[in-house]
């Protein structure tokens, strides 16, 4: 391995090269698309530039360079079967990217790509391979140009530049939207790499089916708008997207044979053999296992750094998934205790420099790891037994595939996730239905999934609002950064009507009753983010002619914010002078809310560990909704213990300070960034404590109080599970809390007044009626039995005799359950041989029964269990139990003379001589 190239200093020589050409450097967004709910995880370095291209989103820059993190676990893209079985695959990866919106083209991606691999890096020209877009349809243009430049590059061979068609060289956002052609280089590594040499006829080449030719980056000029199947629009401004693994590129600068070979993954390896004993030697010879463990404990360290736990659905299914498959891989190496905290560990301090979210998080990441593997450890053993028992089952009848619902009973019942389940049956020589497994997950809870790569365009949207931002524009009635947007300060404000869309279409006037989008030059109605919901209130005109209830807000393109609403008055025309009104008694409710919410969330962390993390939020004007990662419910104590807490720093008055700065020195200075939300390169950060001590401190774009003694109270309302390992509270502030606190209070007095006592007395007045009650409840069960054994020793003489065998059926009124095993028993006792009885009632209109039969009839094949399921099945019910005594239960009353009835010819056949 050549050490100079460590895969820290790749990264960092990529970054610093695209910055000393113009690159702004740009953070990794979270594995947790922030903002976007059609993907699973960030599964490409353009996630977080998707809205640029879309247009629904602008950046203070129009050159970019970063290196993101990435999962390909679901969906279309999924690397996880080939985990394992190959040197090249990973479920986690790192995307080094280089960005253009608008700016250079394809001359300069192909000249920096090419001064960087070789005059950077040293990498033999005539090594290189580069493909660019012919296509294969003959209806878009071969890219000419990009082949051109290729050539143009000094020292590279000209026949090594190819062509290619679509599958390769043309890439799509999805079916519509952004698109282009792409040249991708490959790195030649020799003939000692092909891995077909002894297949007759074989020929190595670039896109070829052996390893000799390594795909090695990928550089995507974004020129066309496709509108359909077949068609393509010129776009106005043409973009570069640029993406290479960091792992390929470490693996050829080290001159290994094997991504797991690397720098990048050595301190994992090493830490595996030192738990197993193997040597380097025995562990090539069994390289598998070694390779899906480090691949998930890095995919798993990652995955809980950015919030995400093992859990039953979605994104926590695939977290815990991938830490049980690399458990049960340990345990194919002899690694039978929980391990995995140990790789992760190596992982930290690997990774931790560039991405200090793994460092912050780290004992999240070791206690989550440990936590799951010590629960699958309980389950695993009978898990595998019972599917080792079903596919001996299913290969005996001659079958090669175990049915999906199977695999989910599997799943269900012992959490073995359906992908360990195909690795032992594949290992097996057969295969598992995976369609079917996931319809009955299906039917069982809402399936994860990862959706289409990129989901609904909004196509509508760009067209209409950047039509009119270019009109606007162009007019000066808006400044390039489009509309002005300050929620902290315009609450109220004078303005003037930009433009007016209904039903999707620009319109000069509106008519009172229309569904109205309005835009307006500037606005300080706040647009829903993070959890905060959309300001609403007031548009009226000047003069008094009309007006808009604003109902809420939305972005629709790139420097647009339009209020949503209805016309309740008048007809505003585009042009009208107006005045724009926030609701503010509303706005402050949500306020103490959001400041709450960060107080919660501090104290969470105070009182169950620095694992507590937001999940997902919600802030409105009459409650607070806080998901949060946690593996238990909460005791009470612990929730006593948070609200006081929380009450305490508002009584406190702590100051929140709101600042602006970058992204990249708020969170150098600890800031708390929360997963699954989208930042932009300049944040607001919102700290809350004293001078010398931040009780809080996160990046939060939203609005605040100025001091926390404006919450007023804090209560929590609720306390449950939103989803495997993730907790919910829900509490009120402010006016809700006050409207709480009186509720409650009048409730209090109530009752009070009820039990004739003071509220302070109250509870030792409830004790005291509860005692009562459980008295008299005996005295009642007492009579009630009394009674009801009573009437049944007047019937014990009434049964039917059949065969020497005598048969009771008795109905008895306001018998309970218990009561009728009593009454079973005293049979029993009456009749300790040849007695077979069958005991019903009605409570709640619902029939109970219970049979009994003695111990000698059971030698004579009568069975109570088989007896009281026959009787059950005309009133709609089932049972069972023991073959001496067994009950059941119905839905139909007035069935019950007619099931009892069948009691005797039950009898008759099923007693033997």
């Amino acid at each position: 391995m050549k050490e100079q190239y460590s895969g820290g200093r790749i990264r960092q020589e990529y970054i610093d090269f695209f910055i000393e050409h113009g690159h702004t450097f740009v953070p990794s967004s979270s594995l947790v698309p922030g903002g976007d709910s059609t993907l699973l995880f960030t599964n490409a370095g353009m996630v977080q530039f998707k809205e640029v291209f879309l247009g629904t989103d602008k950046r203070p820059y129009t050159r970019a360079t970063d290196s993101q993190k990435c999962m390909r676990v679901a969906g279309k893209h999924n690397d996880l079967d080939d985990v394992g079985r190959d040197d090249m695959h990973h479920t986690f990866f790192e995307m080094l990217g280089n960005w253009s919106f608008g700016d250079y083209y394809k001359q300069e991606a192909i000249t920096w790509a090419w001064q960087l691999l070789t005059d950077v890096w040293g990498l033999s020209k005539d090594r290189i391979w580069a493909t660019c877009f012919m296509d294969d349809k003959g209806e878009i243009p071969a890219d000419d140009e990009a082949a051109e430049y290729w050539r143009q590059q000094p020292g590279i061979i000209a026949e090594h530049v190819l062509f290619s068609g679509r599958k390769d060289n043309f890439w799509e956002m999805a079916e519509t939207g952004p698109c282009g052609p792409c040249s991708e280089i490959h790195f030649d590594r020799g003939e000692q790499y092909c891995d077909k040499k002894e297949i007759r006829d074989h020929v190595c080449r670039v896109n070829g089916d052996c390893l000799r030719f390594l795909e090695l980056w990928n550089l995507v000029f974004i020129q066309y708008n496709r509108t359909s199947a077949t068609h393509l629009d010129p776009l106005p401004a043409k973009h570069v997207d640029t993406g290479m693994g960091l792992d390929r590129i470490v693996s050829i600068l080290q001159d290994v044979d094997s991504n797991y070979k690397t720098d990048l993954f050595k301190p994992m390896m090493d830490v595996i053999r030192s738990l197993t004993g193997y040597s380097e030697a025995q562990m090539y010879e069994d390289f598998t296992p070694f390779r899906v463990i480090a691949d998930h404990a890095r995919s798993a360290s990652f995955l809980i750094a950015d919030g995400v736990v093992p859990g039953n659905t979605s994104r926590n299914y695939v977290c815990r998934m991938i830490i049980r498959r690399a458990a049960r891989f340990g345990s194919k190496i002899g690694l039978t205790r929980p391990f995995l905290a140990k790789v992760a560990e190596s992982v930290i301090e690997t990774y931790g420099g560039f991405y200090p979210e793994l460092v912050n998080n780290r004992q999240a990441i070791l206690d989550s790891l440990t936590r799951e593997e010590v629960r699958f450890a309980r389950t695993v053993e009978n898990a595998v037994a019972n599917l080792t028992y079903l596919l001996d089952e299913f290969r005996e009848r001659g079958e090669k595939i175990l049915p999906g619902p199977k695999a989910f009973e599997l799943y269900a019942t012992y959490g073995l996730p359906l992908e360990i389940t195909r690795d032992i049956a594949r290992e097996q020589d057969m295969d598992v239905d995976e369609a079917g497994f996931r319809k009955a997950m299906e039917g069982h809870r809402v399936a994860s999934g990862a959706g289409k790569a990129f989901g609904s365009l909004g196509g509508e949207d760009v067209e209409v609002y950047g039509a009119l931002f270019k009109d606007l524009l162009a007019k000066g009635k808006l400044k390039p950064d489009g509309v002005g947007y300050d929620p902290y300060h315009d609450l109220e404000f004078e303005s003037q009507v930009l433009a007016l869309v209904v039903g999707g279409e620009p319109i000069g006037e509106a008519q009172n009753g229309d569904l109205v989008e309005l835009l307006l030059p500037r606005t300080g109605f706040y647009v829903e983010s993070g959890g905060q919901v959309s300001d609403t209130g007031l548009v009226r005109a000047a003069n008094g002619n009309w007006e808009i209830e604003v109902t809420g807000m939305r972005k629709p393109a790139a420097g647009m914010i339009v209020h949503v609403g209805e016309v309740i008055n008048g007809q505003p025309k585009v042009g009208d002078k107006a005045l724009a009104m926030v609701d503010i008694q509303r706005r402050h409710d949500i306020m103490r809310n959001h400041t709450a919410t960060h107080l919660l969330h501090a104290e969470l962390r105070a009182v169950l560990g620095e694992h507590a993390r937001q999940a997902g939020s919600l802030v409105a004007p009459d409650r607070l909704r806080f998901d949060f990662t946690h593996p238990e419910s909460l005791t009470q104590t612990q929730i006593e213990e948070i609200e006081r807490r929380v009450n305490e720093a508002i009584l406190s008055d702590f100051q929140v300070a709101t600042r602006q700065q970058s992204l990249t020195e708020a969170v150098s200075e600890g800031a708390m960034a929360l997963f699954g939300e989208k930042y932009a390169d300049d944040v607001q950060t919102v700290s809350i404590g004293q001078n010398d001590r931040a009780l809080s401190y996160e990046l939060c774009g939203g609005t605040h109080l100025d001091r926390t003694g404006d919450v007023g109270v804090f209560i929590i309302t609720n306390e449950g599970s939103a989803a495997a390992g993730i907790r919910r509270i829900e509490a009120v502030t402010g006016r809700s809390a006050y409207n709480l606190i009186g509720q409650r209070f009048y409730v209090l007095r109530q009752i009070s007044e009820m039990l004739e006592t003071s509220p302070g007395k109250l509870i030792e007045n409830v004790n005291h009626l509860i005692d009562d009650l459980s008295t008299l409840r005996k005295q009642v069960n007492d009579l009630r039995q009394n009674l009801v054994g009573e009437e049944f020793n007047r019937l014990m003489d009434s049964t039917t005799s059949v065969a020497g065998v005598d048969v009771l059926t008795v109905i008895l009124k306001d018998a309970n359950f218990d009561i009728l095993r009593q009454m079973a028993d005293r049979f029993r006792r009456f009749k300790p041989t040849n007695g077979v009885a069958v005991l019903a009632s009605v409570i709640d209109n619902k029939p109970l029964l219970i049979a009994t039969v003695t111990n000698d009839l059971v030698e004579r094949g009568l069975h109570a269990g088989e007896l009281i399921k026959s009787v059950a099945v005309p009133l709609g019910g089932s049972g069972g139990g023991k073959p001496t005594l067994a009950h059941a239960g119905g839905k139909d009353p007035t069935k019950l003379d007619e099931a009892l009835s069948e009691v005797v010819k039950w009898v008759d056949k099923n007693l033997k001589e």
